[in-house]
């Protein structure tokens, strides 16, 4: 399978982790409670799991713990200032910071692929 279609493949097990997936509960509380985030990290990751119809199991396995810890990490800070912007009502400066969030996954997903290739 080309890189160009796995890459695809990532954004939308990106995209069905970190919103289908994500329940309102996670995402109102993840800023708030760290249980919460690595609660919503643990669905996110289920979604890559389908990789393993096109790749080894040890390059999934390798490829979903690297995203985890940096899909926390990135969430631990996005969660908080978007928290904050929306209680302060700035709805551009909030909507920047989830452009940011999601740009910073999508980069993830692309150099830990590139690392692990």
């Amino acid at each position: 399978m080309s890189t160009s279609i796995i890459f695809i493949v990532f954004v939308w097990a990106h995209f069905v982790g970190d919103f289908i997936l994500q329940s309102d509960y996670h995402a109102i509380n993840k800023s708030k409670n760290f249980w919460v985030l690595l609660q919503h990290v643990f669905f996110y990751v289920l979604p890559f799991l389908f990789l393993l119809f096109f790749m080894p199991a040890l390059f999934v396995a390798k490829f979903i713990a690297i995203n985890y810890v940096l899909h926390v990490i990135t969430d631990f800070v996005s969660s908080k200032l978007t928290t904050k912007l929306w209680k302060a009502n700035q709805r551009h400066w909030f909507f920047v910071v989830i452009g940011a969030d999601q740009a910073i996954h999508f980069t993830c997903l692309f150099l830990s692929f590139m690392l692990l290739a």
